[in-house]
């Protein structure tokens, strides 16, 4: 049996939100009863950027509020999206006059509630425009009727370059435009050394094998098409490289941001491991790892994992990247 530290499981949202709120009150204000934080001092005449999904993912997104990244971000239950109604009031609280870019994984109930948000907003003429991240090429299936590809990792480099466009006074349509550039080339792969636990649950959502490594998992704990021997840190960071290389058909002198990013429970050095045999198969392929991100950025509660997520760089997405920020869970 897993044991949580948690009071009341039905409270564990709420008292997590305000607990970051506390920790950060110059940079967080907390909304108790729609469930989302704000900047504690809202940003004026700039596009609003707002996030948010499920709750066990965290630092994302409420970790990310702040100058250069987001406004507002709400929170769901876990794994549950959050309600329109949340989402619509979230929106509002991102508004400063020049529209809200929406910025929402794809996932049914996060996509549904989003749009159900924002064509409310738009009743009211508050403009809003949706980014949809969908960066998670274990469920590219090319079945253009089915879901498509989950949003994983790569929200976090949505956010940032949205964010930084958005402090430097791009429109609407600009702000957006930034958002889907960015999310149409980035791709993530993630592996799991074992499931997360739902707090209050005694079991983990799925076993594995002490010899087995379950490949292309979602950060839901959700179940992959695959189920590979499980190997050395070099051979595990290869089973996520080699698809995503494929995919991306990146050239020689390519340059490209990487986020090493911890599912959970994944100590700092594994991690480190897996970024340094990142690096050398990059060097050797005759690609830069020219920003890169290591460490637990988009969790799956407690799951024993690491994702690694790939995005070419240009000049102006590199100038979003290094762009000011300072959030709780990002900060240059």
């Amino acid at each position: 049996m897993r044991r949580s530290i948690l009071n009341d499981p039905d409270e564990l949202i709420p008292q997590a939100l305000e607990g970051l709120a506390l920790t950060h009150p110059t940079m967080l204000a907390l909304n108790a009863e729609h469930r989302f934080l704000t900047r504690a001092e809202p940003a004026r005449d700039k596009v609003g950027l707002v996030s948010g999904g499920g709750s066990g993912h965290e630092p994302l997104h409420a970790g990310f509020v702040g100058p250069g990244m987001l406004d507002v971000a709400v929170a769901g239950a876990v794994f549950a999206s959050p309600t329109a109604l949340q989402v619509l009031e979230a929106t509002k609280a991102a508004d400063s006059g020049r529209g809200v870019v929406q910025i929402v994984k794809n996932y049914t109930g996060d996509v549904l509630n989003f749009r159900i948000a924002g064509e409310i907003t738009g009743d009211d003429a508050l403009d809003t425009e949706i980014v949809l991240v969908d960066d998670d090429l274990a469920t590219d299936t090319g079945d253009e009727d089915g879901p498509g590809r989950r949003g994983t990792a790569a929200t976090v480099i949505v956010e940032k370059v949205c964010g930084a466009a958005a402090e430097e006074g791009a429109s609407l349509a600009e702000v957006a435009a930034i958002g889907r550039r960015a999310a149409a080339s980035a791709r993530t792969m993630s592996l799991a050394l074992s499931a997360g636990t739902h707090p209050g649950d005694e079991q983990p959502q799925f076993t594995l094998g002490d010899d087995e490594v379950e490949l292309g998992v979602g950060i839901h704990g959700e179940r992959a098409a695959q189920r590979v021997p499980f190997t050395d840190a070099d051979g595990l960071t290869d089973l996520l490289v080699d698809p995503l290389l494929d995919e991306l058909e990146l050239g020689r002198g390519q340059e490209v941001v990487a986020i090493v990013n911890g599912l959970g429970s994944t100590y700092p050095l594994e991690l480190n491991l897996v970024a340094r045999a990142l690096h050398h198969r990059l060097d050797g392929a005759g690609l830069t790892i020219s920003r890169s991100l290591v460490g637990p950025y988009v969790t799956s509660l407690d799951m024993h994992g690491v994702s690694i997520t790939l995005m070419p760089l240009d000049d102006e997405l590199r100038r979003l990247w290094d762009a000011p920020v300072r959030t709780p869970a990002l900060t240059w």
